[in-house]
C-alpha cells in the first residue's frame, strides 16, 4: 500500500490507459482550486484518486469519481478507509467507471457499501468513432445527417477558440432558456487552463458571419472523449449550428485517437420510455435527449453510486439537511 504523490499517481495512471478523465491528477488539481483536497491511494493492483470536501466542525465527505482504477479493489478499500477516517470523513461515495449489467460482484468488490444517489449523470449515449466519417453519418438518424449538412450549406463555420468570455455568455443564455444550473465563469476558465495546453480539451465555437452562435467544451483521455459543457444562443437557430458543432467535436476526438465520444447525460429512464416520450417532453434532460439521440450512439447506464458510511448518525443528519435545502425546488 502507498499514499502516493502526484508524480507517482501519474506513473500509475500511465499503466492504466483505460482510466477515466476524472481519475487523472489534472482533474484532481483542477478540483483542488475549488475547495477539494486530493489524495492518491494504491494497494495491490488498484488505485483511487480520492477527493475530500471539508464540512463544519472538522468533518468531511470523501468521493471517488469514476474509479477506482485497476483490478481487484478489495485490497484497496482498507487503505482508503484509513485515509477517510484520518480525515474524519462521514462517508465515502464511489462512482465506478463501469456499465450495467455489472461485470463484478458488488459484495466482493464493494464490501460494506450501499447503493446511493449519484453525482455524475447515470445514463448517457456513447457514439462510436470507429470507421470513417461516412460510417459515422450512416449510423446517425436521417434528420441529424440532414441538419449537419444544412448547417454547412447555411454558412455555419466551426473553429477552435480560446474566448471563454463569449462561451460563458452563451452558457448564461442557455441556463436562462433551458433552466439549467451553471458554474461560475472561473470554473470553465480553470478547467480549460488545466486540460487544453496538453491537447486534452478543446473549446469549439460555431459562428455565422462572425457571430458566435454556439460553443462546446470537449475532453479527451486515452481512447475516450466526453462532451461536458455546451451552450447556444437564441439567434440563427434555423441554421442548426449545434449539429455541426457536435460533428466537429467528433472529428476532433477522432484526430486525438479516441474511439468513443460520450455525450454525457440523458434522462435516467428506460430506453423504451425515452423513445415513447421524448417528442412530448422538453424539461430537464429531455430536451437534450431529443438532440443527442440523433447521433447514432448506444445508450449506456452506469452501475451508479455506492456509499461506505463511517459515521451513521452524521450521515443521516447530512442527508436530512440536503433534503431540507432542496425542498420545494423544481426537479
Amino acid at each position: 500500500m502507498a499514499w502516493l504523490n502526484r508524480a507517482e499517481w501519474d506513473g500509475f495512471i500511465q499503466h492504466h490507459p483505460e482510466a477515466h478523465l476524472l481519475q487523472t491528477s489534472m482533474w484532481g488539481r483542477f478540483k483542488a482550486e475549488f475547495g477539494w483536497k486530493v489524495a492518491w491511494v494504491v494497494a495491490g493492483k488498484a488505485g483511487a484518486q480520492v477527493l475530500l470536501r471539508q464540512l463544519p466542525l472538522g468533518f468531511s465527505i470523501a468521493y471517488v469519481p469514476k474509479g477506482p482504477v485497476g483490478e481487484d479493489w478489495r485490497a484497496l478499500w482498507p487503505e482508503v478507509e484509513r485515509f477517510c477516517r484520518h480525515s474524519r470523513a462521514i462517508f465515502l461515495k464511489v462512482e465506478p467507471d463501469a456499465w450495467e449489467p455489472m461485470a463484478f460482484d458488488p459484495e466482493v468488490e464493494l464490501p460494506g457499501f450501499r447503493p446511493s444517489e449519484p453525482i455524475q449523470p447515470r445514463r448517457t449515449i456513447e457514439v462510436s468513432l470507429e470507421g470513417d466519417e461516412e460510417a459515422w453519418l450512416e449510423r446517425m438518424k436521417q434528420k441529424t445527417r440532414y441538419n449537419i449538412r444544412l448547417a454547412q450549406k447555411k454558412g455555419i463555420v466551426v473553429r477552435e477558440s480560446q474566448d471563454l468570455g463569449v462561451f460563458y455568455e452563451l452558457m448564461q443564455v442557455t441556463a436562462q432558456r433551458d433552466g439549467f444550473g451553471i458554474h461560475a465563469p472561473e470554473y470553465y476558465e480553470r478547467v480549460y487552463h488545466w486540460f487544453a495546453p496538453e491537447g486534452h480539451c478543446v473549446l469549439l465555437m460555431a459562428e455565422y458571419d462572425g457571430q458566435p452562435l454556439a460553443g462546446l467544451m470537449a475532453f479527451a483521455w486515452g481512447d475516450r472523449a466526453w462532451y461536458f459543457y455546451g451552450a447556444s444562443s437564441d439567434q440563427e437557430r434555423q441554421r442548426m449550428p449545434t449539429y455541426l458543432l457536435q460533428w466537429e467535436a467528433m472529428r476532433w476526438a477522432a484526430r486525438r485517437g479516441c474511439r468513443v465520444y460520450d455525450l454525457w447525460g440523458i434522462p435516467d429512464v428506460d430506453e423504451a420510455i425515452l423513445e415513447a416520450e421524448f417528442a412530448q417532453r422538453n424539461t430537464g434532460l429531455w430536451g437534450v435527449y431529443r438532440f443527442k439521440r440523433g447521433f447514432g450512439g448506444v445508450i449506456r447506464r452506469s452501475v451508479g453510486a455506492w456509499d461506505r458510511i463511517f459515521l451513521p448518525n452524521l450521515y443521516r443528519i447530512y442527508h436530512w439537511i440536503r433534503r431540507l435545502r432542496h425542498r420545494g425546488e423544481p426537479a
